[in-house]
């Protein structure tokens, strides 16, 4: 067997290292509703994987940022944009096709989210921790914010992008524990939130049904402060 040219081994990596990647911007959107994580996911209604679950997420547009991409996705879906979103991670070759998909995860309080309504790729939301089988290795995507997620709560306010300007600590606490997938006890937790700072009394009081009135908190920022 005649050896191979050097030079033609060396003209083939060139070309494979100079072949254009596809870039895509994924957006793992979540939510807290009825006591759970949820992710926003969309039905898939072309090929590839047609019919199959995935995150919202696309291809850049001419001269746009990843961010603003990012931005673009999670207001059509949801109609929200002035939100948590944080760059999560770049992934490389989720499609087997070695395409390049720059992550961002953003947090939405249910209550203000209106999902998009469109004849194709249907959103919808789903718990994290019991989604259906997703496309493109999206699995890998969700449990990478999942896992960032939990992190931030120990050092940060992220939670305030899931509640309303307004809440009680029993509300507080129920957001905590549907990330975190297990219970805090009571005590414990509040004296943590208001020791460091992180929220603060309004001095009104919300109605809780079968309960007496509780005392309403909020944050002293709804903009990301790490302590």
């Amino acid at each position: 067997m005649p050896a191979r040219s050097p030079h033609r081994s060396s003209r083939s990596a060139a070309s494979r290292g100079n072949a254009t990647r596809t870039v895509a911007v994924l957006v793992v959107i979540l939510t807290v509703d009825e006591g759970r994580l949820r992710v926003l996911l969309i039905r898939r209604s072309a090929e590839p994987h047609r019919d199959d679950w995935s995150l919202p997420g696309g291809l850049l547009l001419h001269d746009e940022t990843f961010e603003a991409a990012a931005i673009r996705k999670l207001e059509e879906e949801t109609g929200v944009a002035e939100v948590f979103l944080e760059q999560l991670y770049t992934f490389s070759d989720l499609d087997e096709q070695g395409s390049v998909a720059v992550a961002y995860f953003a947090l939405v309080d249910i209550r203000q989210a209106l999902l998009a309504e469109r004849s194709d790729w249907l959103p919808a939301w789903f718990p994290v921790a019991d989604h259906p089988e997703l496309a493109f290795k999206n699995k890998q995507v969700v449990g990478y914010a999942l896992s960032r997620l939990r992190s931030k709560l120990d050092y940060s306010n992220v939670a305030y992008s899931l509640l309303p300007e307004e809440f009680t600590l029993s509300q507080l606490q129920g957001t905590y524990e549907a990330i975190l997938g297990r219970a805090l006890d009571k005590r414990n937790f509040r004296k943590r939130m208001t020791s460091v700072g992180l929220v603060e009394p309004t001095g009104r009081q919300g109605s809780v049904a079968r309960h007496r009135p509780a005392q309403l908190y909020r944050f002293r920022e709804r903009k990301p402060v790490v302590f």
